[in-house]
């Protein structure tokens, strides 16, 4: 296999464990060498990725086939954060994963115990957006990203937040503040603060810039959310 090459110190958990037996050496050639100056948050970011290769095989299976719309999403991704030679490798190694059986309670364990709640929020924000790819939330990838984000401990309210921006739905910018619809305005004035300050971009600052892109996505969501609960009500 082509992207079978190791450079040592890539990265750091996802090195060992279930996601390191479930990726073998195969995923160290795919990643930087950390720099002398940026390691630590270079092998956290590579951590990030490798432990997100793993959750896009196990969505873009879920529902039984795997849908180009979706594969085209992850090409894009990879294409826009690690070019068009390392997103080929990484493409082949992302079908050798779908071609494996995967315990997705040991993998979600495993990143659980090694990443804080800001990046496992932003791995299910990102999977989200690939299992809506195609402009649909296919029932199955829906309660297998509900379950990672059970795993992931995850609050319900935060679920239903990230959930919420993918679905049409009137109550949907309520949700996203994760207040009810007879909320007091003090409420979700608290409430918009309170999301604002959870989804901030820079809480994933170790994300490159382009990667940074979707949780700035997120959190102009929250703010879309406030404006129009704000014009609904005729909140100055």
């Amino acid at each position: 296999m082509s992207y079978v090459r190791w450079i040592s110190g890539g990265l750091g958990f996802a090195l060992f464990g279930p996601i390191g037996g479930i990726l073998g050496f195969a995923l160290g050639s795919l990643f930087d060498t950390p720099s002398e100056n940026g390691g630590a948050r270079e092998i956290y970011r590579n951590d990030f990725t490798a432990s997100l290769m793993v959750l896009i095989a196990v969505i873009i299976k879920a529902d039984n086939k795997i849908l180009k719309s979706e594969l085209n999403f992850v090409k894009r991704f990879l294409v826009q954060n690690y070019g068009e030679a390392r997103s080929k490798e990484m493409l082949l190694l992302l079908r050798d994963l779908t071609k494996k059986q995967i315990n997705l309670t040991e993998v979600t364990s495993q990143i659980r115990e090694n990443m804080n709640y800001s990046s496992r929020i932003e791995l299910i924000n990102f999977l989200f957006n690939l299992a809506n790819a195609d402009n649909y939330l296919h029932p199955k990838e829906l309660s297998i990203i509900h379950q990672i984000a059970k795993d992931f401990l995850i609050s319900e309210r935060d679920f239903i937040s990230i959930k919420s921006m993918y679905i049409d739905d009137s109550d949907a910018p309520y949700k996203i503040l994760g207040i009810s619809p007879d909320a007091s305005n003090d409420e979700v004035k608290k409430a918009y603060r309170r999301m604002a300050m959870k989804f901030h971009p820079d809480k994933v600052s170790f994300l490159n810039e382009k990667m940074k892109k979707t949780a700035e996505e997120k959190f102009k969501k929250v703010n879309e959310a406030y404006r129009e609960i704000k014009k609904r009500r005729g909140i100055k």
